[in-house]
């Protein structure tokens, strides 16, 4: 039987993966879709969506959010102030959480867990306080776990993550400058001990210089890490 145990997992780009259970959930996490550069022009979404999780308020996260959920009639899930913000911007079916809850959906159960990175959208002139960011832990029945890390920088609690939750499948940013880069991810891995790593996160825009490639060369054994296109499964 594969890692992933009939769940699919799909690569949009940036930081926005696609999650379908072999039970027939479907989750999207971050979507950052129009004008998302590595968004691939001719993938097209799922008809259901039954739920849209975010990681965390900036706009390359959560620009699509309500936009999806109004089409396809998803629930947005999120930290407490972020789904309370896009009530206010459209969204008509949301959960509010946060850091170390758990909310059970259909078959998956979400926890929130930390991530360190900051969370917030400007509006003109002014930033406003989304709550904060945050990674998320899917443990799905009868498949695997999955560990959305958010955008993050690399932090000792992960070893925390993995004796909670033992992620089978990281999800980790690895493009630096907004996020940790290869090397801080080498620490990432070794704490959390997955069984395979798909790195997003990179090459979305020229800061964000670090690559698989690079990640696996730095690692006892690259083979674990994920060389997917966007629009590729796993």
């Amino acid at each position: 039987m594969s890692l992933l145990k009939g769940t699919k997992v799909t690569w949009l780009g940036h930081a926005t993966v696609l999650v379908e259970t072999a039970a027939g959930l479907t989750l999207l996490i971050d979507p950052f879709l129009q004008h998302n550069p590595s968004y691939p022009k001719d993938y097209v979404l799922p008809e259901k969506i039954d739920y849209v999780l975010l990681t965390h308020g900036h706009m390359d996260h959560t620009a699509d959010a309500v936009p999806v959920a109004q089409k396809h009639g998803a629930t947005i899930v999120g930290i407490y102030e972020l789904t309370s913000y896009l009530t206010g911007k459209g969204a008509e079916k949301t959960i509010g959480m946060n850091l170390g809850g758990t909310v059970a959906l259909p078959g998956v159960d979400v926890t929130m867990v930390e991530a360190k990175h900051t969370s917030s959208i400007q509006e003109g002139d002014q930033i406003v306080y989304l709550g904060e960011a945050a990674g998320l832990v899917l443990t799905i029945a009868d498949g695997p776990v999955v560990y959305h890390a958010g955008d993050t920088a690399v932090f000792s609690d992960m070893k925390l993550i993995q004796a909670l939750y033992k992620p089978e499948l990281a999800i980790l940013p690895i493009g630096g400058h907004f996020t940790m880069g290869p090397r801080e991810a080498v620490l990432a891995v070794e704490y959390l001990q997955p069984k395979q790593i798909l790195p997003v996160h990179w090459g979305t825009f020229p800061p964000l210089k670090g690559t698989p490639e690079q990640l696996a060369s730095l690692l006892p054994d690259g083979s674990i890490v994920a060389r997917v296109k966007p629009g590729q499964s796993l």
